[in-house]
């Protein structure tokens, strides 16, 4: 079991969570943050530091976000957009910082008003 992003990240990417993460398990894309499920350890720390509440245990997903789960799960085993190769497990999202793309579906999201530009 792990923790996954949802929807309500796009365009916000707060990072609070981020420091929150014991194994630097949450990466950063364009317009959304992404749990690796393999680097997860469960511990929940990232889920009461979330000021959007937007993370949840898979668990407890809700049905509108549950498309998110397997997005998360994507964006670390399946080549990014300009990449050749999975991202994978990479030990930490500190070794390789802001990644700037995102999973098909958050980049085909509309963009939030008042969020980020992503141009």
């Amino acid at each position: 079991m792990t923790y996954v992003i949802g929807a309500d990240c796009v365009d916000v990417l707060d990072k609070s969570c981020v420091q929150e993460c014991p194994v630097d398990c949450i990466y950063e894309g364009a317009r959304a943050m992404y749990i690796n499920p393999d680097e997860c350890v469960d511990c929940g720390a990232c889920k009461p530091a979330c000021r959007m509440d937007a993370i949840y245990w898979e668990g407890d997903l809700p049905a509108d976000q549950s498309q998110h789960l397997d997005d998360n799960a994507s964006f670390f085993s399946r080549p990014l957009p300009g990449h050749v190769a999975p991202l994978g497990c990479p030990g930490g999202s500190a070794n390789v910082g802001p990644l700037g793309v995102d999973t098909p579906l958050v980049a085909a999201m509309p963009v939030r008003e008042g969020g980020l530009d992503p141009h």
